[in-house]
């Protein structure tokens, strides 16, 4: 049965049936209301009425970032009690070049995709106990190649603002996307190739931890947690990405350590860095025994926003050990080895035009970013790594934002690599929060 939101005809013979019955009550016969006293239920109904008439009931609006948390995701800690929900949704359209930078065919065909579409669902038990979580549907349909997975969910604890315990789903805490992904939270209409194949956002392992914020003015924040860790049989030449278990019937034979530490001093500026290291082997064994595949990743990030300017910087190294093992396991050999060393770095700065004006949420940004990854920066001895992996990629943009909770995007990347086949493309894209 489709539901209705209540008419305002049927509000108001409502909130007048209730004044009604207020009034003629025993009480109010015997003791008469104030001017006061009426004035304040007829204040307090109209706003009950609003609530209904809207839809909203008090629902925190999603145009703010909380607890290094987007916007949307973070609304459960501006409710009071009881459900919150939230999410986000990506659409993108994505054109190639026709030719690689040799001028040979690219073979790529252009695509347009209903990327993402995401439902936080959130519960406050009371002022303590929370929790939260992310549902996302990808690519539309899990009918041709899309899929259902749960991004996070966990059940926090606080027992004092600097010290909060978690434990469930848990988001890895590095870099900017993995823990903002929303689309209002980035400027591109895909997120940095740094942080998709070596810190590889979304990236989510169930295990326990805590968080919290320190400092005078709470400037400090931190997370530590302890997850299960990659899985080393899904590593490949072009990164870590396929080592995620995302929670679902993980191998949990090895476990990692991950943190993070930011500072907040100073208006508008951020600086921070964070780590994962672990064995990845979950069990494997070659030849020489047993594979310990150990995984390290270390990341610092900084941003600084100064009226309509924006910037942001991040730089990441990841090591794994026993990659010749790892590959002979794999069944990997010439350049096709997993890099025993990677890194990627990128910085952005853009500036919203619009930001003098008053009176507008709305925000206008042209924004520029310069990146660099490399997959195979070294590689055990008796491989080769594949020069396609060594990558640089200028991405020029626009993005509007009509409102706080609504972004549409446009930008072309030029994409070199040592391999001399990159492939330029642009790309539209919509989002939304809520």
């Amino acid at each position: 049965m489709k539901h209705r939101s209540p008419s305002p005809r049927a509000g108001r013979q409502f909130g007048v049936g209730l004044l009604a019955l207020s009034l003629a009550s025993p009480l109010a016969a015997q003791e008469p209301p104030s001017n006061e006293e009426l004035a304040r239920r007829v204040d307090a109904l109209s706003q009950e009425l609003e609530d209904l008439r809207l839809g909203q009931s008090g629902t925190a609006r999603a145009d703010q970032v909380q607890h290094g948390m987007g916007p949307a995701a973070s609304k459960i800690y501006r409710t009071e009690e009881g459900v919150s929900l939230g999410g986000y949704g990506e659409m993108v359209y994505s054109n190639f070049s026709s030719t690689d930078d040799r001028g040979a065919p690219s073979n790529a065909t252009d695509e347009i995709d209903f990327l993402r579409g995401v439902f936080y669902f959130g519960y406050r038990f009371d002022e303590n106990w929370i929790f939260n979580s992310e549902l996302e549907f990808e690519h539309a349909s899990t009918s041709a190649s899309g899929s259902t997975s749960i991004e996070f969910a966990w059940v926090e604890y606080k027992m004092s603002t600097a010290l909060r315990a978690r434990t469930g789903m848990l988001l890895v805490p590095m870099g900017f996307i993995n823990e903002l992904h929303e689309p209002t939270t980035f400027l591109s209409a895909s997120r940095p190739l740094t942080e998709r194949v070596i810190i590889p956002s979304t990236w989510g392992e169930n295990g326990l931890g805590i968080w919290g914020e320190a400092g005078p003015a709470e400037e400090f924040s931190y997370r530590l947690y302890l997850v299960n860790s990659f899985d080393a049989s899904g590593f490949s030449a072009s990164g870590l990405r396929g080592g995620r278990q995302k929670g679902s019937q993980a191998a949990a034979e090895d476990f990692a350590l991950t943190g993070r530490l930011d500072w907040q001093g100073l208006d508008g500026l951020l600086l921070g860095g964070s780590f994962y290291t672990g064995d990845s082997g979950q069990g494997m064994t070659g030849a020489g025994g047993p594979i310990s595949a150990g995984t390290a990743i270390y990341e610092l990030h900084a941003q600084y926003n100064l009226g309509g300017l924006q910037l942001r910087g991040l730089y990441t190294m990841a090591t794994v050990d026993d990659v010749a093992a790892l590959n002979a396991n794999l069944g990997l050999a010439g350049n096709a080895s997993v890099g025993e060393e990677m890194s990627g770095w990128y910085l952005e700065a853009g500036y919203d035009v619009l930001a003098h004006l008053e009176n507008t949420e709305a925000s206008l940004m042209p924004f520029v970013r310069v990146e660099q990854v490399n997959t195979q920066e070294k590689v055990p001895q008796g491989f080769s790594a594949d020069p396609a992996n060594d990558q640089e990629i200028l991405t020029l943009g626009i993005t509007w934002q009509p409102f706080p909770q609504g972004i549409l995007k446009f930008d072309w990347q030029n994409y070199d690599n040592a391999a001399g086949t990159g492939v330029d493309r642009f790309h539209l894209a919509l989002g939304y929060v809520f």
